[in-house]
């Protein structure tokens, strides 16, 4: 039998009442507090989670109740000293996305993950989902032939952010998809993008990512959209997806649908017979909610001394390109070589040093 881990959330504001009430609903899981700086939202959440002890001092948090495991769904300025001071408490630590503002933080995550002998995880929702697990299925099957390229777009109005810009708040979990499905690690990247609303921090970012076999992945981001929009295609060589994660029940279309260029033709009619038209077929999904899946696959890792999907190595590859992609915008969108790029934070992060642990 699974072993009860206590668990801790701090950070109780946008998502970390998402992440309270999955890991309180799981049977291995004790959830024995939520901590915030803010006790109006602490006394709120008392009042649906009574028997869940409340605080606001991430010290006594990580020292006086006797925790086995640390969700950190805070600002993601706080995410490195917090993770950090809960990994050398001996703590599995579980990062909300994206891991840490730069790859040396995440580096030195992943190391004293290591060495303390802990779980280090980071919440890319997105690859526990119903539709991402159909998809990478598919795509394992060789059903869609070679990927020719990818193209995402994460659109919506606001939540405008004041210390990230748009692409390192909506392009993790799209970065996080690809580099799921190409089992690659992207060699260059492009980024342009515009400040309409903040000065400093873009709104409207456009991305391209360069994988070895001549694949690519387009990511586009706004938070000055006037519809929510959460779609992506794949492009492979013998069938197409489309995955619409707005759509209440047809979130995968697979298209049998492709380009094949004749060796010889003479007039164009006869190269119009290069396109393929088939049919649209609907997979079945069955419903589960990607967060809890990923809360119980946190404590499985934890009860089992297994390594992650979405591992500190796979939040480091992600940090990597977010970075280049700060260094590209900053560049007016001139590609960057993800193996000679040198580090820069992202736009408007501030440094970590400044950062005042004991206020949180």
């Amino acid at each position: 039998m699974a072993k009860r881990i206590k668990v801790g959330v701090v950070g109780c504001g946008y998502w970390g009442p998402n992440l309270i009430r999955n890991f309180r609903s799981l049977p291995d899981c004790n959830l024995k507090m939520m901590c915030d700086v803010s006790e109006p939202r602490l006394a709120h959440l008392k009042t649906i989670y009574p028997e869940v002890e409340g605080a606001t001092s991430y010290d006594h948090m990580l020292n006086g109740v006797g925790l086995d495991a640390v969700i950190i769904a805070t600002s993601v300025k706080f995410h490195f000293p917090m993770a950090r001071a809960s990994l050398l408490a001996g703590k599995h630590t579980f990062i909300e996305k994206p891991m840490a503002a730069s790859s040396g933080e995440c580096e030195e995550l992943i190391d004293i993950a290591r060495k303390q002998g802990a779980v280090l995880m980071v919440g890319h929702t997105f690859l526990y989902s119903p539709a991402v697990r159909k998809i990478k299925e598919i795509v394992q099957s060789g059903d869609l032939g070679e990927i020719r390229y990818i193209c995402a777009r994460r659109l919506n109005l606001g939540l405008f952010q004041k210390d990230i810009n748009v692409a390192w708040d909506l392009a993790p979990h799209d970065i996080a998809i690809i580099l799921h499905i190409m089992e690659q690690k992207a060699v260059s990247i492009n980024c342009k993008g515009s400040a309409h609303i903040t000065p400093g921090v873009e709104d409207v970012t456009t991305m391209w990512l360069n994988f070895p076999g001549n694949r690519s992945a387009i990511i586009h981001n706004s938070w000055l959209d006037p519809r929510k929009v959460r779609e992506m295609t794949i492009v492979g060589s013998k069938r197409m997806i489309v995955y619409d994660d707005v759509s209440p029940l047809e979130k995968i279309r697979v298209f049998d649908a492709r380009v094949e260029r004749p060796p010889h033709y003479d007039t164009f009619a006869e190269f119009q017979y290069s396109y393929h038209h088939g049919d649209v077929h609907v997979p079945y999904l069955k419903q589960e909610e990607p967060l809890k899946m990923e809360c119980q696959h946190f404590l499985d890792c934890i009860n089992q001394g297994a390594t992650p999907l979405t591992d500190g190595k796979q939040g480091l590859e992600l940090i990597r390109i977010l970075e280049a992609s700060s260094q590209s915008l900053k560049l007016g969108g001139a590609s960057v070589n993800l193996s000679e790029r040198s580090r820069v934070p992202a736009a408007g992060f501030r440094r970590t040093a400044d950062i005042q642990l004991a206020a949180v």
